[in-house]
């Protein structure tokens, strides 16, 4: 063989290692991360409202009123804007490599590019890229525990209400878990823990190896969540007053006598909605109680949190959004900059 044969074939080699690794990248670059140990993907105070921030990695994820409650992502100090949805989302939850979200279209905006609904859990990268649906259908609240997510699935056609499914992040290994409704937003180190909603209104849990399910105590909770040793619920049996339970020595104690819509336990306080006809305001006080102060007057929902900022809306609309530090003094302002961001993406 001559020389400027041997060149040739020489040539055809490197582009079919080439071409080989390429290949190879490309498969091991679509191969899903899968996490180590116990991975939670938000909190259960931001879940149990609606799950509207989550923050991770250093990013905070956030459905976005301002532009139909898409998807945005920022640092937790409001810089760095990015779009990541063209539609609604809720339920945010993240890992170290991705974002999981349910996403419905049906109020995200208007015209023939939304007559036909899209809905379902997703999971995308960070940057909003490698979008995929894991599982199209109705969800209410989705937790992260490890690499599955378990979630409450309902359908119009099925008889049985709202029941617990899971799903393995990289879409495989669907399974029902409960044929009852629970409520998956408390999850530590592999526990789900959840209230009866048959038979009683115990506190049980999931352990997320086996599926398999406990009774913890029987106390008559609402929405638990475990945090630093306590959990804190919504004490049923007296109109929905705030307690916290110790599993170490068995005690309760009583937090406020206000009844409670809504709560989230996060910094040093605990930020929560009182319900009264004459005086509704959201308010917040220490974990133990103490220190209680009127955040502000009126009726709030989606009390969410990140390391910087507690957010809520009112009662009656998710626009305007507000705000106040997580910690330290009381200073309610508006999320101005997520609006700034919305209109510079219209």
């Amino acid at each position: 063989m001559n020389k400027t044969g041997r060149n040739t074939v020489i040539i055809l080699v490197l582009i079919c290692i080439a071409a080989t690794a390429a290949f190879i990248y490309s498969l091991l670059s679509q191969r899903v991360k899968l996490n180590d140990g116990y991975a939670v993907g938000n909190t259960a105070g931001n879940l149990n409202n609606n799950g509207l921030f989550c923050e991770s990695e250093g990013v905070v994820f956030f459905s976005n009123p301002y532009d139909n409650g898409c998807l945005y992502s920022m640092t937790p100090d409001e810089t760095g804007f990015k779009k990541l949805t063209t539609a609604s989302v809720s339920s945010i939850n993240a890992d170290s490599h991705y974002v999981y979200y349910y996403l419905d279209s049906s109020d995200s905006g208007r015209g023939l590019g939304y007559m036909q609904r899209t809905y379902g859990i997703y999971r995308s990268s960070f940057n909003g890229r490698d979008v995929e649906c894991l599982k199209r259908g109705n969800a209410i609240t989705l937790q992260l525990c490890g690499n599955y997510l378990y979630y409450q699935f309902f359908d119009n056609q099925n008889k049985n209400g709202t029941q617990l499914f899971k799903i393995k992040i990289d879409k495989s290994e669907e399974a029902r878990v409960t044929d009852y409704n629970v409520n998956p937003a408390s999850c530590v180190n592999g526990l789900i823990y959840f209230n009866g909603t048959e038979d009683d209104h115990y506190l049980y849990s999931l352990n997320t190896a086996f599926d398999s399910v406990s009774l913890a105590w029987d106390g008559n909770v609402w929405n638990p969540v475990f945090e630093n040793g306590y959990f804190y619920y919504m004490d049923i049996e007296s109109d929905y007053r705030l307690c916290r339970y110790s599993p170490t020595d068995s005690t309760v104690e009583v937090l406020t006598d206000d009844r409670v819509d809504f709560f989230n336990v996060c910094g040093n306080y605990i930020y929560y909605q009182k319900s009264s006809e004459d005086a509704p305001a959201l308010k917040r006080m220490y974990r133990d109680g103490s220190g209680t102060e009127v955040v502000a007057e009126g009726l709030y929902k989606n009390i969410n949190a990140t390391s910087r900022y507690v957010y809520f809306t009112g009662i009656y609309s998710d626009s305007p959004m507000y705000k106040t530090p997580l910690n330290g003094s009381v200073q309610v302002s508006t999320f101005d900059a997520a609006e700034a961001a919305a209109r510079e993406n219209r």
